[in-house]
């Protein structure tokens, strides 16, 4: 029976032989029939399973449709992967929850300079985007520069990201963002910062004018799924828990203690990421101190670098030397000698680095 006003979606698949398809689809893929006509020399038949509803009709002529069956039951269609119905549909299965895939790095030493950038794209919930690492190093690590110019409400969705790591540094303005098992809305303002573990539902609420974040995702290329069932924020304050390992952090510039950096010439402050994500990412924030700089190399697999305000001079060993300031980026591959020469009094650097821990020489 249906309810007034009711609003049904179907995919219709076009068959050359609908009475054998009639056994593939109600067998092998285990769907039910819920329509089939005309009685006498059926052409349609309608079924439904697994999300999905499918209107199988013999009478299009059009080419073969393919559906994807996405389950992590090894024994689905006695294992078969890809099948081919008697009326010609295509079927394909695959993981239901697949791997997490992490590309290798293809190191390489990159600037990435505002001056020289082309210009900002529109991206999800009509934020703008600037990418930070056009290679994305293979495809292990995307960096977004990420602005909203006007500010107010964000029409934003609960969602989550299936990724290794992923870091919201907050550059100018506030952010207001609710989470998953952390309690009502929390703001981020300049100088902050968040992990969110893969998987830990959010929603981006409101930002001020002018907000921009910088936004570290491993791998480049991850899923971004909506849930429509729960709702934020959560009735428990669990800040404990753990997704695959990884504890949601907020860190708090404004509280933030300082100490000898791993650069000579520098302070740094850590916002305890390396310890949250178990050694998985580390996140530090370098400022000028004393003594002069030094040329260094490190062993970490991503080494990458924002610059959030004042100016510096990039060396790198057989490569020119860069001119940096606020907006400007670079990543340095392990083994790369590089100095950070005449930092200004004000230079503020963000440090991402995969792992959390390594060595510098």
């Amino acid at each position: 029976m249906t309810e007034p006003n009711e609003i049904r979606a179907e995919l219709c698949l076009p068959t050359t032989d609908l009475r054998a398809d009639l056994g593939f689809f109600g067998g092998t893929l285990g769907m039910r029939l819920d329509m089939i006509y005309p009685a006498d020399d059926p052409s349609v038949a309608v079924y439904s399973g697994h999300g999905v509803r499918v209107r199988l009709d013999q009478g299009t002529g059009d080419r073969p449709g393919l559906l994807r069956i996405l389950t992590d039951d090894a024994g689905f269609a006695d294992g078969q992967k890809r099948l081919t119905s008697p009326g010609g549909t295509r079927v394909e299965v695959h993981p239901l929850h697949p791997p997490l895939e992490l590309p290798p790095t293809d190191h390489a030493f990159v600037v990435r300079r505002l001056a020289d950038q082309a210009p900002w794209v529109i991206g999800r919930a009509g934020m703008q985007y600037r990418d930070l690492i056009p290679t994305r190093l293979g495809g292990s690590i995307i960096a977004s520069h990420i602005r909203i110019p006007d500010g107010g409400p964000v029409p934003d969705m609960v969602h989550f990201h299936k990724v290794g790591f992923q870091l919201i540094f907050c550059y100018r303005g506030w952010v207001d963002v609710v989470y998953e098992d952390q309690g009502p809305p929390i703001r981020l303002t300049a100088g902050d910062c968040f992990i969110q573990p893969p998987e830990i539902r959010h929603r981006v609420l409101e930002a001020s004018d002018g907000i921009e974040v910088i936004e570290i995702g491993v791998p480049a290329e991850h899923i971004t799924e909506i849930d429509h069932d729960m709702t934020l924020p959560t009735p428990h304050l669990r800040p404990d828990r753990e997704w695959q390992g990884q504890r949601f952090v907020f860190n708090e510039g404004a509280k933030a203690t300082w100490g000898p950096a791993r650069l000579s010439g520098f302070i740094a402050r850590d916002t305890t990421i390396a310890t949250n994500t178990k050694g998985v990412a580390g996140v530090n924030v370098l400022r000028k101190g004393t003594g002069d700089p030094v040329w260094a190399s490190h062993d970490a697999d991503i080494h990458f670098t924002f610059v959030m305000e004042g100016t510096m001079t990039l060396e790198g060993e057989g490569k020119d030397t860069f001119t940096l300031s606020p907006g400007d980026a670079f990543v340095i591959p392990p083994g790369m000698q590089t100095r950070y020469a005449d930092p200004s009094d004000d230079l503020e650097l963000l440090e991402v680095t995969l792992p959390g821990v390594f060595t510098t020489t």
